[in-house]
């Protein structure tokens, strides 16, 4: 077992120099440019001795097994465990943010716990996780210690999961996206003036990282929409947005609409109420999406499976947890042997709705 200590930074390569002297760094669309000593807005990478250095290798801000439908994943190795873990700081400036508590933290002291990539893939292994997943706040920021740990975790057989807003660019994302196993993709909204206004950040690039993850990979991936009322929420918006995910996706791609609550920098607006998820998930079906999701309320039809030939129930599930299990170990509908589009292997699990903290240190000795 590797019982060495995370290093306090990390060497990194997507960067270059400038004329003036500055560093910029590569990783996502912002492309900042740093002075020596100076930090890109997602805060964890730093201009150090004219490079760029991740200053959050290998530490966490906690770490839970959660159920990978929590991802939100519904088509990836159901009802399974996920060991789940995120670091500080974001390259996005949302201001709904929901884990702003994590996403805009700048006290890098708070990540206390700590551990080596052979340290995770371990402690998943003999805590009978079927995946690790970067969550939390986007992976993207920390690809070199996510990389790392997904090489250790495949070692094992497990999977590995990005919870990801997309923003990256193209040479780091290929490299990214070749050792993670599923990706669920935060498609914020369908507007560049809502990215541009909310999120400090452009619709295009977001787009990109999709089509890229359909047309050059094998990456599983699904999409999530959170809806924030007067903002993202209007029937011709979801319209144009499941146009788009139809034309250039196609109709299989899981679209999961979630309920917003006033939280971070937008405490003005009212959670979303249940009945705007169920007219956006019909609208998304009424354009021929075919796994078309709600969450973060209580619906269980909204968070059941259907087959897309024969529209019977293949995976009834309240809340997370899966009360009805229809598929064939690799996947077919049991009524009528169509394929259901995912990752599919021997069976549902029963991890259920539990979210169990883990202290890693603890738990390795």
């Amino acid at each position: 077992m590797d019982h060495r200590q995370p290093p306090d930074t990390f060497p990194t390569h997507y960067w270059h120099a400038l004329p003036d002297g500055r560093i910029q760094c590569d990783v996502c669309p912002r492309n900042c440019k740093l002075h020596d000593g100076q930090r890109g807005l997602c805060f964890v990478r730093a201009n150090q001795d004219n490079q760029i250095v991740l200053t959050t290798y290998g530490r966490s801000s906690g770490y839970c097994i959660d159920p990978i439908e929590k991802k939100p994943l519904n088509h990836f190795l159901p009802g399974t465990p996920s060991l789940s873990f995120g670091t500080a700081g974001c390259n996005l400036a949302c201001k709904f943010c929901q884990n702003w508590d994590i996403s805009k933290s700048r006290d890098i002291d708070k990540l206390a716990d700590s551990a080596m990539p052979e340290n995770i893939a371990i402690a998943a292994h003999q805590l009978g996780c079927k995946s690790v997943a970067f969550t939390y706040n986007d992976p993207v920021i920390f690809m070199e210690y996510a990389i790392d740990v997904a090489k250790a975790c495949h070692q094992y057989d497990i999977q590995t999961v990005a919870v990801t807003a997309g923003y990256i660019n193209p040479e780091p994302r290929s490299e990214f996206y070749r050792y993670m196993d599923a990706a669920n993709v935060d498609l914020k909204a369908f507007s560049e003036d809502f990215y541009h206004k909310l999120t400090g950040s452009h619709l295009q690039d977001v787009l990109d990282t999709i089509c890229y993850l359909k047309q050059e990979t094998d990456v599983w991936f699904e999409l999530t929409t959170l809806l924030i009322p007067g903002e993202n929420d209007s029937a011709e918006e979801i319209e144009k947005m499941s146009e788009w995910i139809l034309k250039n996706i196609g109709p299989f791609v899981p679209l999961h609409f979630t309920a917003f609550h006033p939280d971070w920098k937008m405490m003005d607006k009212p959670p979303t109420p249940p009945a705007t998820l169920f007219r956006a998930r019909k609208i998304a079906q009424d354009k021929g999406l075919q796994y078309v999701y709600t969450g973060n309320i209580h619906d269980s039809e909204g968070g059941t499976t259907y087959c897309h030939h024969c529209h019977k129930a293949l995976i009834v599930r309240d809340w997370h947890e899966i009360s009805e299990y229809h598929l064939t170990n690799d996947g077919h509908c049991l009524f009528c042997n169509t394929k259901c589009h995912g990752v599919f292997s021997g069976g549902a699990g029963n991890w259920g709705r539990k979210r169990v903290p883990v202290r890693l240190k603890d738990f390795l000795g």
